[in-house]
């Protein structure tokens, strides 16, 4: 069974990009990417107090590059570990996509993908705090997000979520916390202004 934490992947009738894991390499595109998207203020975001401090869950982090010798980083999603009110659950984002490369289809490509691993990895449920409109077409909803609350101000129509496995957010209620490693934790295996591209996942 192909890994798709770790498989590139090329885009069928698309643009000239693959998305592929995160690496060690990508942190300083990644970080110029993140800023460009979304300003100087990204870091006092509200979900971002769900990934300050941790590292993203284990072979869910991807980036999108275009195809050739260069290979310019052009796109990057992340999924952490939080309890969604006691039920554990992923938190999707940022995403972001170069300003040059928003009509190419990077962001859709790189939700699905990441969906797609989480599924094969077991985990039950993504949330994310975003567009209504852009992500209801990869299944995310507020149906399943009326009780749960994030650790900060957030609009209650963009905390979305999507079910992997049914059933998986029944009964969910409370705080949104963080349940990932400590990004300072060395890792068992190897790991692999402001411009808007996309309805971003903050």
């Amino acid at each position: 069974m192909t890994d798709l934490r770790k498989s590139p992947v090329l885009i069928p009738d698309a643009a000239p990009f693959a998305i592929r894991s995160e690496r060690d390499q990508d942190v300083a595109a990644r970080e110029a990417l993140l800023d460009a998207c979304f300003g100087d203020d990204r870091h006092e975001r509200t979900c971002q107090r769900l990934r300050e401090g941790r590292a993203p869950a284990e072979g869910l982090a991807f980036s999108a590059v275009r195809q050739g010798r260069q290979g310019r980083l052009v796109g990057t999603l992340r999924l952490w570990h939080v309890s969604a009110g006691g039920a554990r659950a992923l938190v999707l984002g940022p995403l972001a996509v170069d300003p040059s490369c928003r009509k190419l289809g990077v962001g859709a490509a790189l939700v699905n993908h990441a969906l797609a691993a989480a599924k094969a990895c077991g985990h039950g449920a993504v949330i994310l705090l975003g567009d209504a409109s852009y992500y209801a077409r990869f299944g995310f909803s507020a149906r399943k997000t009326a009780e749960l609350s994030l650790p900060g101000s957030f609009e209650r129509d963009r905390l979305l979520a999507l079910e992997l496995s049914e059933g998986a957010l029944d009964g969910a209620w409370g705080m949104i916390v963080p349940s990932g490693e400590s990004a300072l934790k060395p890792r068992t295996s190897r790991s692999s202004k402001t411009l808007r591209s996309v309805p971003h996942a903050a």
